[in-house]
């Protein structure tokens, strides 16, 4: 297991075991950067063990279709290294993590810390994801991103869309797009990029389609 400025290339550098922050809507996927406000005293701890440690936190929903309340979780989330850290001065921490790999949740650890700790199963397929690049449809991904700014009324900075690469894109997209739990755990748990590309369209196209743009996303 790597502490310090660590890189994540096999099975040994992933930890078996990690504490999980639940938090309903948020998608953290494999090279993405998601900012946190961290200001519950149970995730303060959590967040002051991580440092002092090997900096990972697993990021993973709730449950789907459960009351807000419920101790269940979604079995698939994503393993995310603290990249950034800055405390408030009422006490906050303002911080980003950098996605390294999914995960599914195995069992719970026992334990006397008020956050919840699992062992987990990484996907260690994700380590290798940029030789998925070129199974993307680009061009049917940048088609469905436009239509959805288009229908906002929202703007893009193409230049920096036609630099970034394809796993970029698709996850990035993913990420900040304003979907569903329900429809953010389908773009997590998506078995391969090309795959998560075409979840997204698909999802886009519904979404334009229920608030009355019937033109496909595609064209």
């Amino acid at each position: 297991m790597q502490v310090g400025n660590a890189r994540y290339l096999k099975p040994n550098d992933l930890p078996e075991c990690v504490a999980v922050f639940p938090l309903s809507g948020a998608l953290l996927l494999p090279g993405g950067q998601l900012p946190l406000n961290i200001f519950e005293p149970r995730y303060l701890t959590m967040f002051d063990a991580a440092i002092a440690g090997n900096r990972l936190i697993g990021m993973v929903q709730p449950a789907l279709g459960e009351p807000p309340n419920t101790s269940n979780l979604a079995q698939v989330g994503c393993l995310g290294r603290i990249t950034s850290f800055s405390e408030t001065g009422d006490g906050r921490y303002i911080t980003s993590l950098t996605g390294i790999c999914r995960f599914r949740l195995i069992d719970e650890m026992t334990g006397h810390n008020a956050y919840r700790t699992f062992r987990i199963a990484p996907f260690v397929s994700d380590l290798k994801s940029r030789d998925e690049e070129d199974t993307v449809d680009r061009a049917a991904l940048l088609g469905a991103f436009k239509a959805y700014l288009e229908a906002n009324k929202l703007e893009a900075d193409w230049a920096s869309v036609e630099r970034a690469s394809n796993m970029t894109l698709v996850n990035s997209l993913a990420m900040m797009a304003p979907f569903e739990p329900a429809e953010k755990q389908a773009l997590l748990e998506a078995p391969d990029l090309k795959t998560r590309a075409e979840t997204f369209i698909a999802i886009t196209e519904i979404v334009l389609a229920r608030f009355g743009d019937t033109d496909s996303v595609l064209q």
